[in-house]
């Protein structure tokens, strides 16, 4: 099974494709140098086999990468934080 996690700004969310197959995004709204996810939203079929973690440790590592903050507003997004705490120094408070 091959993934690639890749920004998709003209959609406001990076993507996540299994197999050339789009299944799954997290939605943001920009506010300046920081993100606000929003939303997160696996297909039913990769529901279960760690797309959805997969999908979110591919976007903070991008987002690390270009300097970007994130507010967590997405539960799930959020929970993964709270379960890596190596990603807690992305999170910024909301602009």
């Amino acid at each position: 099974m091959s993934t690639l996690v890749e920004d998709n700004p003209a959609k406001r969310r990076f993507e996540i494709l299994v197999d050339d197959a789009l299944a799954g995004f997290t939605a943001y709204l920009p506010r300046g140098e920081v993100l606000v996810f929003t939303h997160t939203e696996v297909d039913r079929g990769f529901q279960g086999k760690g797309v959805g973690g997969t999908l979110v440790r591919g976007t903070l590592d991008q987002l690390r990468a270009r300097g970007t903050t994130v507010v967590p507003q997405c539960p799930f997004m959020s929970a993964f934080i709270d379960k890596h705490p190596e990603y807690a120094d992305l999170v910024a408070d909301l602009p």
